[in-house]
């Protein structure tokens, strides 16, 4: 008896002292994302106190997420759907091209593990005391995540309108097999950089491809250099090998009743019709006559 109330007597001080522990250290309100990436960060320093120029290992986890991916494995189609156009993404934002290789798969969903190829080995510069040097494919990477968060917030994408084709393709890919992608970035420098793209944000990018009508009158002035029966007329606008050449379209009547010929120095009033999508990329651009000039004049379409 005196043994057992010794025991209960101990566990209550324990308990104690541990809640007293607990006040004095606070609460953490971080998320899980801020906590892992200051655990990287000590682990970084303590590699760089054996060697100055000591980096972490980078690697890109994609998760993903839908009906069939309960078992943990990724089907062929999916890989050659959805990986290279992450990667020309990725390439488009760093500027330059990145390779990206896969070393593993993980459930949980499906995991994938990747990381760049043949890499450059992440080192100090003098000039900024040490800091670990950012790799092309971490650059491209975390613009890559800007860009899948202001899509799935649904904001103004204009400033990635290099990306999008990749982006598209990507879409496409997660809407044909029903995925939803999850991205998180393990930097060399510690940091984590999480994105994802949901039924939200490919809903968002699919609506950005609508697109309007855009209609400017202008002059072409140049020869023909093709005829053709659609009713289209070929006309440069110069000598030179590299002038501007513009396919005009024209309705068959009028056509008839201009009776061009090959060489034909003609002076074209029609209607430049670009469609533009919401993120001002121009889709389609057509020329469309509406009549001839008797004379030629400085031609405003930009090229």
């Amino acid at each position: 008896m005196n043994e057992s109330s010794w025991r209960r007597r101990m566990r209550e001080r324990y308990s104690e002292d541990r809640e007293r522990l607990l006040d004095e250290l606070g609460t953490d309100d971080r998320d899980d994302l801020e906590i892992e990436a200051d655990h990287r960060a000590g682990r970084l320093a303590a590699l760089r106190e054996i060697d100055p120029s000591a980096g972490l290992q980078e690697e890109l986890r994609l998760r993903l997420t839908g009906p069939e991916t309960e078992a943990g494995a990724l089907r062929f189609q999916w890989g050659d759907a959805l990986l290279d156009p992450l990667e020309k993404a990725v390439s488009k934002a760093a500027g330059t091209p990145v390779e990206l290789e896969l070393t593993g798969i993980s459930q949980g969903s499906t995991v994938v593990h990747a990381r760049p190829v043949a890499a450059a080995r992440p080192g100090s510069d003098p000039d900024t005391l040490g800091a670990v040097v950012a790799s092309a494919a971490d650059q491209g990477v975390r613009r890559f995540t800007r860009l899948l968060t202001a899509l799935e917030e649904e904001r103004d994408v204009r400033e990635w309108a290099g990306l999008f084709d990749s982006v598209e393709s990507l879409v496409r890919s997660l809407e044909r097999f029903r995925l939803d992608l999850g991205l998180t970035w393990y930097a060399a420098d510690g940091g984590i950089r999480r994105a994802g793209l949901t039924r939200r944000g490919i809903e968002y990018t699919k609506r950005l491809q609508k697109t309007r009508d855009e209609d400017q009158e202008i002059v072409i002035s140049g020869h023909v250099t093709e005829l053709r029966g659609s009713g289209v007329v070929k006309v440069k606008s110069g000598q030179a090998h590299n002038a501007p050449a513009y396919e005009v379209r024209i309705a068959p009547e009028p056509l008839m009743n201009m009776r061009l010929a090959l060489g034909d120095n003609v002076h074209l009033r029609v209607c430049f019709r670009r469609k533009l999508d919401a993120v001002g990329r121009t889709r389609t651009s057509e020329y469309h006559y509406l009549g001839t000039v008797a004379e030629e004049l400085p031609l405003t379409s930009e090229q």
